[in-house]
């Protein structure tokens, strides 16, 4: 194989796995809001939602790219697992149906 093919394929696979990683970290922030921030985000969400005409699609949330949950945690950015049966994303209406695995309910 030709050195430049190789170091290359290095390169491009240690910038995929630098890329997954930033991606699945909680991030601090969302890990150490208080009671009264998180209050806001749900307000803010429920704001948004109602004024975007948006509707909860559960299961399809990546690590900690959540809008809010029902049960285990309470508050955006709090989704510990990818696709999370109790975490939903805020979609416009109708494109939740349009995902594999999606719901408009709670599982």
């Amino acid at each position: 194989m030709d050195r430049r093919v190789f170091a290359a394929s290095v390169f491009a696979a240690a910038v995929g796995l630098a890329g997954a990683t930033a991606i699945t970290a909680v991030p601090a922030s969302a890990a150490m809001m208080t009671k009264a921030q998180m209050m806001q985000v749900q307000q803010a969400n429920q704001k948004r939602a109602m004024a975007e005409h948006l509707q909860k699609c559960y299961g399809i949330n990546a690590v900690a790219r959540n809008d809010c949950a029902a049960g285990a945690h309470s508050c955006a950015g709090q989704a510990t697992i990818a696709r999370d049966p109790a975490s939903f994303v805020l979609l416009p209406s109708g494109d939740c149906g349009k995902i594999a695995g999606s719901s408009l309910k709670t599982s």
